[in-house]
């Protein structure tokens, strides 16, 4: 019998097998997750119309608001003459967009979202009438129609004050389009499949031709180039959907992504890659503050009279930063760059000067994107 020294030890090794087996699946990554296939894409469809039923915050008398209200009042038999003035501030000229996923058919439902065009402040209990959605070529692909739910909110005074929560005048509504017409996708037709990397990479490109042939046979799939594959798959349709059905579920390690430092200029966010690598380089990076304070004093006439007088004065202070000059030995690593910065306390902003500067330097072996 086991002592519980042992049953421990047995336990420890078992534990450290299991996640050493559970790490290398963790790695690999499916086919569908990486790729898709050629040709099958969703669509963006558009549409306009008119939400009504606001309480109040809708457009007033935008002139696209009363020209689209006067057209569908006229569509449903109500003639207003010209000289009548329409009210509309209980409606909205809106904008509809969705996206039609590949292989939808007629009957299905999509959510669409519905965004002001005119000056609505808020879309908050309206009600969208039907309206054409339509693809880039013209044709009507969907109706969309229903309540608008809106996720934000605003208050206003009598003063001008208001508060605004969110962005009241966009809305969406869930399952608020029915598709009217497919659209019709090659699937069907294409002699050969093409699989297109969501992130072109020979690496990668090449190990998931690899992982094809080692498991359905040599032959089957070969690169053409980073970014696709080409896979020889059977032409019968019913047997090609169970084809790519086994095919997505391979398991495949993708190539690590190459060295990149992300620079957010406006928010002073800094993203540096895991492969990011520097040359010998000394840096020094000091800062100048200059205060300038504004100071009022009185000045008080003596018994001989004068009037009492303030007499501005300006104190200006310089202070020179004290950052020390610190140095970036060969080949170091992420990990090494952030513990020599972090030392010399260099601020985000500091750490984006210095990123640059040793870029221009060529002693940065990344890739650096400002956004």
């Amino acid at each position: 019998m086991l002592r519980s020294a042992e049953l421990r030890l047995l336990v420890v090794i078992g534990l450290v097998m299991l996640l050493g087996v559970h790490s290398g699946f963790v790695r690999a990554e499916r086919i569908k997750d990486i790729a898709k296939v050629q040709g099958v894409r969703s669509n963006q469809l558009l549409g306009y119309g008119l939400v009504v039923g606001l309480d109040g915050t809708g457009d007033g008398n935008a002139p696209q608001t009363v020209q689209s209200l006067r057209s569908m009042l006229s569509r449903l038999g109500v003639n207003i003459p010209s000289n009548v003035n329409i009210q509309s501030k209980n409606v909205a000229a809106v904008a509809i967009h969705t996206e039609l996923p590949a292989f939808a058919r007629p009957g299905q439902t999509l959510d669409v979202t519905v965004s002001s065009v005119g000056n609505a402040k808020s879309l908050r209990g309206g009600s969208l009438l039907a309206a054409a959605l339509r693809g880039v070529d013209g044709n009507i692909y969907g109706l969309a129609q229903g309540s608008v739910i809106v996720s934000g909110f605003g208050a206003e005074g009598n003063d001008g004050s208001k508060i605004t929560v969110n962005v009241p005048s966009v809305g969406r509504i869930p399952n608020g389009a029915t598709v009217e017409k497919a659209v019709e996708t090659p699937f069907g037709e294409m002699k050969e499949l093409v699989l297109n990397l969501r992130y072109p990479d020979f690496t990668t490109s090449n190990r998931v031709a690899q992982v094809i042939n080692q498991t359905l046979g040599a032959g089957t799939a070969y690169s053409i180039d980073a970014g696709s594959i080409n896979v020889q798959a059977p032409q019968d349709l019913a047997q090609r959907v169970a084809f790519i059905a086994e095919l997505e579920n391979f398991q495949v390690d993708p190539a690590e992504p190459p060295a990149r430092v992300i620079v957010n200029s406006r928010t002073g966010t800094v993203v540096i890659g895991q492969h990011v690598r520097v040359l010998p380089a000394a840096v020094s990076h000091g800062s100048l503050t200059v205060t300038i304070t504004e100071n009022a004093t009185v000045s008080q006439p003596g018994l001989g009279g004068g009037n009492t007088v303030t007499v501005p004065r300006s104190d200006i202070t310089i202070n020179q930063g004290s950052k020390r000059m610190f140095k970036l030995d060969m080949g170091m690593s992420l990990d090494d760059v952030v513990r020599a910065i972090n030392q010399v306390g260099v601020a985000p902003g500091d750490l984006i000067a210095i990123l640059e500067a040793l870029k221009e330097a060529g002693a940065l072996r990344a890739e650096l994107i400002v956004i």
